[in-house]
């Protein structure tokens, strides 16, 4: 395991919190070099980040590439027209997230962000939302990946980045 992994607090009840290895400057550092050298360094036109802890995750990771973020938000928040979609959380609660109309053009080449994976099910509502305005996911990179059936078909139909691999 990397040693800034053990930041993360696993003794919680349900999922685990990442928020520790987020205050900690050179862990935090770290995680985003590690990352980010397993992203390709072209071929990205921005990072679309998933509301709430992908921001902080893609905020860096946009930094590293040069390029802006697309904040993904829960449903409701932005206040102006956008493209919504509605999904099933990894808890079974009914959810919305949301993005801008202005932001993609055709054919942006896109990375999503988030901090951890459970299900996929935000991913796969943001990949939904993204190509929907004609926009192209490059690739999806989180600090892990849970492994289930519910995030095979990303691991099979996208270029997935992550660090934390089979719980350790």
């Amino acid at each position: 395991m990397k040693n800034y992994l053990s930041l993360i607090d696993r003794n919680t009840s349900g999922r685990c919190d990442v928020t520790p290895l987020f205050s900690h400057f050179d862990g935090f550092n770290t995680l985003v070099n590690d990352l980010i050298d397993q992203i390709p360094k072209t071929g990205i036109d921005i990072v679309a980040c998933i509301d709430a802890l992908g921001f902080i995750l893609g905020t860096a990771i946009s930094q590293k590439l040069n390029v802006g973020i697309l904040t993904i938000r829960k449903g409701g928040k932005l206040p102006v027209t956008t493209d919504q979609i509605d999904f099933t959380d990894y808890t079974g609660l009914e959810k919305q997230l949301e993005i801008r109309q202005d932001i993609l053009s055709e054919g942006s080449r896109v990375l999503i962000v988030d901090e951890w994976i459970e299900t996929g099910a935000q991913v796969g509502a943001s990949i939904k939302l993204i190509e929907n305005q004609g926009a192209i996911v490059v690739g999806i990179v989180s600090i892990a990946m849970d492994d289930n059936e519910k995030t095979k078909y990303l691991k099979s139909n996208y270029k997935v980045i992550s660090v934390w691999n089979d719980g350790t």
